[in-house]
């Protein structure tokens, strides 16, 4: 050990990586690897006071490391005399442990609060008294360790002013937790080098002025325009104007050509105006009520807006998403969104394209979603080169202050943590210190293409929004803030104090800005008044499509049989279970016609035939890959190698992309991605599929606020594909139902499509249609299990080659059309259990007619197939879901209106499981006995009466 001491790790500029191994020794010796632990193990111990009090190794070890952190090379000679270390020595290490404790715990003694309300408790770790030393020593000059002072020594205090005014003053940084040694450095190097305070240009600082006016003058005008409306205004947090300002500058700077923007309500009319540079006469409109309706609408403060601005590095383009107010649910919809843009600019670092998020506090800390979206940031599937996180700290949740009942940690912002990203928090009302942090979060993304956090504490000057009366809940805050200065206040008149502004030049700036609100005029100067729209997608062919619109979805028989064979293919040398092997052999004998087609085959095929036809495809979800029924494998793992393989992606040289990725275990944050991502993909495929139907409901927010809403509140379409497997097998009430009943009842306006596919060549068709019709509407998929292998769910060649998807699908059977007295409509799964119990009762005056779309509900070609039975007596419509769930609540009054247009006194009856609280049953035995019983209803004698 002691040879190497002068050229191993210990050594040089790691000094600082064997100091940190060092402190966690101290109070973790379990935290540090076994050789380090055992090392400082064997090294001499002494009892003294400060293990006595603190419960640290002796005086002795830290006089040894002292002089391995200081560099010497070392010889025997040397290391014979370490026990008879100096009392200077001694405290050479004790100043390292203090600066290693500033870096650490500095956040704690900042002063982040404008309004001066939150007391800190003291910290015990900075305190000189902790690390044996006082002020006598505050003169001696010490050697600085990895102390970025631009100096190898300093006295004390001259140590401690740095450290101070570096981590303890309007700025305090966490990113000690952080794994990644240069990660660390950069970020100590960057704040120490300047103290946390690099000195700007006057011009730079009357720029700030300038935007702080912006964000108080458009509040004030508001306020006094439209008194006690809500706007949720920004007034407490308006250095949000002048950080945003600068984020954008930095990322087009550096290169970027887009950023989407996520917010919540507050302040999204000051950047509306004042950053994306909407006209203030349009936000008056709105205010006024003097807008056109083409639509449902959404309130103001919920509205998304894009435009394009110039910046360092050329035009970059704007995009704030629209949001709902599920305060968090438009983060994982940036990120998709985001992605996309990624994807269609072929960058996978995450250069050109950046996400900018602002939560609020207690949202931050409270909702899941955020946890589950910066678990995604690192993925393979949902990455995006890092995202740039902005807590508009308000100190209270609505009207929740009392931290015991907001969060169980010490910041809003802890969870970051859980992803090593680093968190600068910085007060309000230093409007430089916030710039100073927004430089650094922007350099730190581009650098290291990890997610940041900068937590902007501030206050709401109006309380919860201009209608509420805030001191009701907190009163002291509120007296505080009715006397405190606006941070535009403060900060003009700290330039004046400085000589670099007149008072008659601050009021010129204000007189200035009012004026042009009040003409109405656009107010962001880089606004580029005839954007490049190659920086935006273009969705015009997609625009003003009818529901009905069709699209070819036929394919020739050759091109079957030859994709079959490449999709069905690995390589040479590439070792594939016996079993999937199997089933690759087997498809490629469906796609010669040798077999009848089954269900992966058909969904593999309708991929295969989009990708070498242009569409790409993407598709998500747990377990998506195999297929939790394993009945898709579309990626092959080799099973010697452990390597995979993915046939889709090797059809042809000019094929479109297709994007394959097993997601993290969410749904909500998951699927919120994905309608992003379709939302800002118009051509091909977006497909997440849900490992069973019910998992859907952990995205429940997404489903109600995007998916089935958007369109007609924002006039955002959306072709998202969600695959829901659904049907009832005795498995249980979580395994059974997709919860149909809850798509069905937010259907309306045409909004979403709704489809129960029970052959292959259906999803075939059905999966070509989404991605080739130019019509953009989710589609919502209650995918099967069992028919994935029932014997009899199987399609010919020539129905995928010449066919189409048919929204209802006619009897089966070799029946005589004018014998049938009744017809038992149904869909799903329960038409094979019907069909089957009708044959084995010989039954032939029923008709079973399957309805494949049951939204928009297909009036015309259901009763084009009814008016072929033409003496019906009797109908029912039948369900394997209890009355109250499932198509019956929802749709039996299209039915009837159909049947009794064909015949007006038949009437439509119910079979099926009676209404029920639960599900399904959980036991088998019951479950196969309600079946039973409503297939003998279904398919029975007419009740008596009747």
């Amino acid at each position: 050990m002691l040879e190497q001491w002068s050229t191993s790790h210990i050594s040089g500029g790691n000094a600082a990586y064997v100091e940190q191994l060092y402190e966690t020794y101290l109070t973790d010796p379990n935290g540090i690897p076994p050789e380090w632990r055992d090392y400082f193990d064997k090294l001499p111990q002494v009892e003294t006071k400060a293990h006595a009090l603190h419960d640290v190794p002796h005086s002795v070890v830290r006089d040894q490391f002292a002089r391995i952190s200081k560099m010497r090379v070392r010889t025997e000679a040397t290391v014979a005399h370490d026990s008879q270390a100096t009392e200077y020595e001694r405290k050479q290490v004790r100043v390292l442990q203090l600066i290693s404790a500033y870096r650490q715990r500095g956040h704690q003694k900042a002063s982040l609060d404008p309004l001066g309300l939150h007391i800190r408790e003291p910290v015990p770790d900075l305190d000189l008294g902790f690390h044996e030393l006082s002020a006598a020593d505050l003169d001696t000059v010490f050697q600085v360790g990895s102390l970025y002072l631009g100096t190898a020594d300093a006295t004390l205090q001259e140590i401690i002013d740095a450290m101070e005014r570096t981590y303890c003053h309007t700025v305090g940084a966490e990113f000690m937790h952080i794994v990644d040694t240069e990660q660390r450095h950069w970020i100590m190097s960057r704040m120490e080098s300047v103290r946390s305070a690099p000195e700007l240009p006057r011009d730079q600082r009357i720029e700030i002025l300038r935007q702080l006016i912006k964000a108080d003058g458009l509040e004030k005008s508001l306020g006094s325009k439209y008194p006690g409306t809500k706007r949720f205004g920004l007034e407490g947090g308006e250095s949000l104007i002048p950080m945003m300002s600068e984020t954008i500058q930095r990322c087009g700077g550096y290169g970027a050509k887009e950023i989407v923007i996520g917010m919540a309500h507050r302040g999204r009319l000051n950047m509306l105006v004042n950053i994306l540079g909407k006209k203030p006469a349009e936000l008056f409109d709105e205010f006024e009520g003097k807008v056109r309706f083409d639509n449902s609408g959404d309130v103001k403060y919920h509205q998304g807006f894009s435009s394009n601005v110039m910046t360092p590095g050329g035009e970059l383009h704007l995009a704030l998403a629209f949001n709902p107010s599920h305060l968090e649910i438009v983060s994982p919809v940036v990120e998709g969104s985001v992605r996309a843009r990624q994807d269609r600019r072929e960058d996978p670092v995450g250069n050109t394209v950046v996400p900018i998020v602002l939560h609020g506090d207690a949202a931050f800390a409270g909702q899941g979603v955020v946890m589950e979206t910066l678990q995604m940031s690192q993925t393979r599937g949902y990455r995006t080169g890092g995202t740039l996180h902005i807590v508009v700290n308000n100190q209270v949740g609505f009207t929740t202050s009392r931290i015991e009942d907001a969060r169980s940690t010490e910041y809003c912002t802890d969870v970051a943590k859980m992803v090593q990203a680093p968190i600068f928090h910085v007060n309000g009302d230093d409007p430089e210190a916030v710039v100073f942090v927004t430089q650094l979060a922007v350099d730190f993304r581009n650098t290291f293409h990890r997610d940041v956090v900068i937590d902007l504490v501030c206050y709401r000057r109006r309380g919860h929004n201009e209608a509420d009366e805030p001191s009701v809940t907190q009163p002291l805050m509120y007296k505080a803030i009715k006397s405190h200065p606006t941070t535009r206040d403060l900060y003009a008149r700290r330039l004046v104090s400085e000589g670099l502004l007149s008072e008659e030049e601050d009021a010129s700036l204000v007189a200035q800005y009012r004026d042009s609100l009040d003409r109405g005029e656009v107010l962001v100067s880089s606004l580029v008044m005839e954007p490049n729209t190659g920086l935006f997608v273009d969705w015009t062919p997609y625009l003003g499509h009818d529901w009905t619109t069709e699209g070819d979805t036929t394919v020739p028989r050759k091109t079957l049989k030859a994709l079959s064979e490449a999709a069905n293919h690995s390589p040479d040398g590439f070792s594939v279970q016996r079993q999937v092997q199997k089933i690759l052999d087997d498809r490629t004998k469906m796609g010669a016609g040798a077999l009848s087609i089954n269900w992966g085959f058909a969904e593999t095929m309708a991929y295969a035939t989009l990708l070498v036809e242009g569409y790409p495809v993407r598709m998500t979800g747990q377990d998506i890959g195999r297929g939790t029924f394993s009945h898709r494998h579309v990626v092959l793992h080799g099973q010697k190698t452990g390597d995979t393989y993915t046939p889709l992606e090797h059809l042809s040289e000019d094929q479109a992309n297709f994007r394959l990725y097993d997601s993290l275990l969410s749904e909500e944050a998951v699927l919120a991605f994905e309608y992003g991502y379709a939302t800002t993909a118009p051509k091909g495929l977006v497909i997440w599929e849900a490992q069973f139907g019910d998992f859907a409901n952990g995205a429940q927010v997404v489903i109600d606020q995007f998916i089935t809403s958007g369109e007609h509140k924002w006039a955002r379409l959306c072709g998202l594909t969600m695959l829901l497997p659904h049907g009832y097998e005795g498995q249980g009430p979580e395994h059974s139902s997709a919860r149909l009943e809850r798509y069905l009842q937010l259907c309306a306006e045409h909004n979403i499509q709704v489809c129960m596919p029970t052959t292959p060549a259906q999803v075939f068709h059905m999966l070509r249609r989404q991605a080739i019709r130019p019509l953009r509407k989710p589609l919502v998929v209650m995918s099967p299990k069992s028919l994935l292998r029932h014997k009899e769910a199987t399609s010919s060649l020539d129905e995928l080659a010449d066919g189409h998807f048919h929204t209802v699908l006619d009897e089966t059977d070799d029946l005589v059309p004018e014998d049938v007295k009744r017809i038992v409509l149904c869909s799903g799964k329960v038409f094979y259990d019907l069909r089957a119990a009708r044959r084995e009762r010989d039954i032939t005056d029923i008709a079973i007619l399957r309805i494949e779309q049951l939204y928009p509900f297909p009036h015309d070609d259901l009763s084009a197939v009814v008016e072929r039975y033409p003496n019906i007596e009797d109908a029912i419509w039948c369900q394997e879901e209890p009355m109250n769930q499932g198509s019956w609540y929802a749709q039996q009054h299209h039915m009837r209106r159909v049947i009794q247009g064909h015949k007006v006194d038949v009437y439509l009856r119910y079979a099926g499981r009676d209404a029920s609280a639960s599900v399904s049953a959980g036991y088998t035995a019951l479950h196969l006995r309600q079946q039973e019983a409503f297939i003998d209803e279904a398919l029975g004698p007419m009740p008596w009466g009747i």
